[in-house]
């Protein structure tokens, strides 16, 4: 059974669910696709979760990015081709 890219994190309910990665997830992403060299270290990624740039939990000790977040940053990172 498929399902429509927009329906894919809905509940039976109408309950949407938004997936978290952790730091150490996003740090890989922007190495694989190379959103911005050199990679931001761990203390700024944090400052980007404090300061809202990420939507963003602190959950034991832990922050956690929601992944729709992370996509809508990194997409308005990559530079318009010339």
């Amino acid at each position: 059974m498929t399902f429509a890219a927009t329906r894919q994190n809905e509940l039976p309910l109408g309950i949407h669910i938004r997936p978290r990665l952790r730091l150490s997830a996003v740090e890989d992403l922007i190495k694989k696709h190379r959103v911005v060299t050199p990679v931001p270290s761990r203390q700024t990624l944090i400052r980007m979760c404090e300061d809202g740039t990420y939507d963003a939990k602190l959950i034991r000790g832990c922050w956690e990015v929601f992944e729709d977040s992370f996509w809508s940053w990194a997409n308005a990172e990559v530079p318009l081709a010339a």
